[in-house]
């Protein structure tokens, strides 16, 4: 049976490459991490640590070196449907509508539903990023943040287990960026899919997730700490970032990141003694 509190569970992860000498350096050694079904967690690190090696792994985008990915019960081997990946770029296929660029993944993974099933799919999803009024007009038509509301509406019409974002926010201003954490933010907790979130900002990563994951330098990186974050869903920004204990948070996620900065340069001084 399924154990929920364990939905998505990942077991001593390594991903190694060769180097010029043939010799396996492991980018990625050891990463574990438990779930629970409807969870979000961020990675966290520095550039170079592994973490969307990790993702790519779970996405089933590379295959792992060792150790295993078991989501809702099912060990992973390869990409499918139940994980849907959001990246920094949109990739919106250009001559093609917001509609059309949802539908092309809905009818891959609903091969049997009627035309009229999939077209009330692709309208809910982008219903829910907020485009109803958008949905017939090309990427050209489209802001940078309409663009990604769209690959946000992608992912989330396969009706997925779990929800991969890798950066999605990263090109965004500030402004569209608080805005779609909350598009986000409302979709998953209306629909529960279990998420993971790679993200370069402290901020975002106290502000939106469950728990935050803390990986250290790379290469060899894993687990460093995990930090859970205890703020009832949904979510209020106003009320939040007002609070002692989400500055607490951002305090303890920054000294862990000024940690591995020390580090890198500790092992840098003695690399060029």
């Amino acid at each position: 049976m399924r154990n929920d509190d364990r939905y998505v569970e990942i077991f001593n992860l390594v991903k190694a490459y060769p180097n010029p000498f043939g010799d396996e350096v492991k980018v990625v050694d050891g990463f574990e991490i438990k779930v629970p079904r409807g969870d979000v967690v961020s990675i966290i690190g520095h550039s170079g640590c592994g973490k969307s090696t990790v993702l790519n792994m779970i996405a089933g985008l590379i295959p792992i070196s060792d150790g295993g990915i078991v989501v809702a019960g099912k060990e992973i081997d390869g990409p499918g449907p139940d994980r849907a990946v959001v990246f920094q770029a949109p990739c919106l296929l250009p001559w093609m509508t917001a509609f059309e660029n949802v539908l092309l993944g809905v009818k891959r993974s609903y091969p049997h539903a009627s035309p009229a099933d999939r077209k009330a799919m692709v309208e809910a999803s982008l219903s829910m990023v907020g485009l109803s009024d958008s949905m017939h007009k090309y990427p050209r038509e489209l802001s940078g943040g309409m663009q990604q509301r769209v690959g946000i509406a992608r992912a989330i019409a396969l009706k997925p287990r779990m929800l991969l974002l890798d950066e999605p926010l990263g090109r965004l201003d500030s402004l569209t960026r608080m805005e779609l954490q909350d598009v986000i933010l409302r979709i998953l907790d209306k629909e529960k899919i279990t998420t993971m979130i790679i993200t370069h900002d402290p901020d975002e990563a106290v502000y939106m997730s469950d728990r935050i994951c803390m990986m250290t330098n790379g290469p060899h990186a894993k687990v460093g700490e995990i930090m859970e974050i205890n703020f009832e869903r949904p979510r209020a920004r106003d009320e939040i970032v007002e609070t002692d204990l989400f500055y607490e948070y951002r305090r303890r996620l920054l000294a862990f990141l000024d940690d591995c900065e020390a580090e890198k340069q500790q092992h840098r001084k003695k690399a060029s003694a």
